[in-house]
């Protein structure tokens, strides 16, 4: 069996555990995984979409990195403190990702 990471599809729509806007499903066959408003998002997963992780913590964006023309937001698990890659969104709130940007310079 190869060690290769999986991607399980889940596109369902949830309330953010930080600000707590419903955040709708994903158009066009893509999948949601964090908060298009806060950019935050939950430690459940272990490969994407597999629900398998048990920290269970928010993952709070803790820094923006524009590779090949996308931006990558990286999350910061406010329980154990992994970091934790993900694509942005198209429909992403653009003052959430510019806000991040900001803040990460500042440090």
């Amino acid at each position: 069996m190869s060690n290769s990471k999986r991607f399980t599809r889940i596109n369902e729509s949830f309330i953010c555990a930080n600000c707590e806007k419903e955040v709708p499903m994903a158009h066009g066959g893509k999948c949601r995984n964090h908060c298009i408003f806060c950019l935050h998002s939950l430690h459940v997963d272990i490969n994407p979409g597999d629900r398998l992780s048990t920290c269970g913590g928010i993952l709070a964006p803790n820094f923006i990195e524009v590779k090949s023309d996308k931006n990558i937001i990286h999350h910061k698990c406010l329980k154990c403190e992994e970091i934790r890659p993900n694509k942005c969104a198209e429909d992403d709130d653009f003052d959430a990702i510019l806000r991040v940007m900001q803040s990460s310079k500042l440090r």
